[in-house]
């Protein structure tokens, strides 16, 4: 029998763990307001996950400004992990394509510093194990988009900075961006409203009036998103029809889609050859789907469930942290 691993996968604004039996649970988690709540938020996901022989571990949240340094973030989140491990074991992914125990993780901290897309690439290169193919994960913060090359990830870049520089990290995703951000002075310089809102209007992410994670603190609903994209023209939700705010979230979708195609144009083009396929996860799937034609489409939600496509990184940590196991 393989050992069982649970995949946690740690970013500022959400906690992702995903089971090698295929449960995974997503977590919204402000880490940047309450980092000394994170062992208590990472136990009580934990409770909420099958048991398990290993704990893999992957992160971005030692970006959050609450740390004075990514040497400082890596430092506390492995602390809280550590913390709400108690007797499992723990190993941490890193962008040298291999795991590390805390000890070593902790000491090589930039390794260990957003390394998530790395073990994701990783999984993905098995599902696309011939020629020429892209990996475009679109989640509700950033895009990453990598290059497989006959079943193993050819990066050019490996840190955040570089790439963010040869645009294989696009800072833009379909939930958290400010809209802002992408409407540039066609309208105001305030975070009033983010994708979520866009997407809520154009109908491809679902309302939940439970969910106050919006610009606002009101409901995720087509209410508050029709009033939150409204402010950013300025105006309100009496004095602006709702056709308006629409018309405003196709714009916003446009820019944004031509923003990520640009980028998968440049990535694509230093490969040998044309991708022959593009295997697509996380909450944009639905984006993604949109940025390439003509090629074969491997979707992580069809393939594994909408929900793991969204903690996508936590599920390949744990799978690559299985195939070692069982080496």
């Amino acid at each position: 029998m393989q050992p069982s691993v649970l995949g946690l996968d740690i970013g500022g604004a959400n906690l992702k763990s995903a089971h090698t039996n295929g449960t995974a649970r997503l977590h919204s988690f402000e880490l940047w307001k309450t980092p000394n709540d994170l062992p208590n938020a990472l136990r009580d996901l934990m409770k909420s996950m099958p048991k398990s022989d290993l704990l893999a571990v992957t992160m971005t949240g030692e970006l959050c400004d609450c740390f004075d340094s990514k040497r400082q973030g890596v430092r506390t989140i492995l602390g809280a992990v550590k913390l709400a491990a108690t007797h499992t074991p723990i190993r941490v992914w890193t962008t040298s394509g291999s795991f590390k125990n805390l000890e070593e993780a902790q000491a090589d901290f930039l390794k260990t510093a957003a390394a998530n897309w790395l073990a994701l690439a990783s999984y993905a290169s098995q599902l696309a194990p011939k020629g020429s193919a892209l990996l475009i994960d679109i989640g509700s913060t950033t895009t990453d988009i990598v290059s497989l090359l006959d079943g193993r990830p050819i990066p050019r870049g490996r840190t955040d900075p570089e790439r963010l520089a040869c645009r294989e990290l696009v800072y833009t995703g379909v939930q958290r961006t400010p809209v802002c951000a992408l409407l540039g002075g066609r309208g105001a310089a305030e975070v009033f409203a983010t994708t979520r809102d866009v997407y809520l209007l154009l109908g491809d992410l679902p309302a939940d009036a439970n969910d106050r994670h919006t610009a606002d603190g009101r409901p995720a609903t087509i209410e508050g998103a029709h009033a939150r994209l409204a402010r950013m023209m300025c105006a309100d939700s009496e004095t602006c029809s709702l056709q308006v705010t629409q018309k405003l979230a196709q714009e916003v979708f446009h820019r944004q889609r031509t923003l990520l195609q640009s980028a998968v144009t440049d990535i694509s083009a230093q490969l040998p050859g044309p991708p022959r396929t593009i295997v697509i996860s996380g909450s944009g799937e639905f984006l993604a789907r949109q940025l390439m034609t003509g090629v074969e489409i491997i979707s992580l939600a069809e393939k594994l469930g909408p929900v793991v496509s969204s903690a996508a990184c936590a599920y390949a940590v744990a799978v690559l942290a299985q195939e070692m196991l069982s080496r």
